[in-house]
């Protein structure tokens, strides 16, 4: 089986490069700082052996998945279609209680709830794709359904 496409806009798949950069400096920082342990010993003063290969275990499974994600990545179009809601739209929604939001629809690995960016893999964002202005996106919650009607695309 094949892995699935990631989808990535041309920031966003700089970024993950730029975090395998990082993460490649610091793989070789904690293989140095490993093997002077081995040299120094393992029970010398100040040693963290453990605390270094784990974290050495973490980088490696990163850098694995960052690299997938790079391999399976397809670039978000900078420009798109402002008629209908898809990835790299901006789409300002508004609720049933009138409160306005803006959400910017993105691939997984850029998804930032907290900056607006929500993956098109999203309860929100997958209701949003596909709508036109003044459709409503319904989104099932523990609390109900959340209903959105789109106000703007960019």
């Amino acid at each position: 089986m094949s892995p699935r496409p990631v989808f990535l806009t041309p920031e966003g798949k700089r970024m993950l490069e730029d975090e395998l950069d990082r993460l490649a400096m610091r793989r070789r920082e904690l293989l140095e700082r490993i093997q002077e342990e081995r040299e120094v010993g393992s029970f010398a003063e100040a040693s963290e052996p453990d605390s270094d290969r784990v974290d050495l275990a973490f980088v490696e499974g990163r850098t694995q998945t960052v690299e997938l994600q790079l391999r399976t990545a397809q670039l978000i179009p900078v420009e798109h279609d402002l008629t209908v809601v898809g990835l790299g739209s901006t789409v300002e929604v508004e609720d049933d209680e009138g409160e306005r939001d803006s959400y910017t629809i993105v691939g997984t690995p850029e998804a930032d709830p907290a900056r607006g960016r929500i993956s098109n893999e999203s309860p929100v964002g997958r209701a949003l794709l596909g709508k036109r202005l003044g459709e409503v996106a319904e989104v099932v919650t523990p609390n109900g359904v959340v209903r959105f009607t789109v106000r703007a695309i960019e």
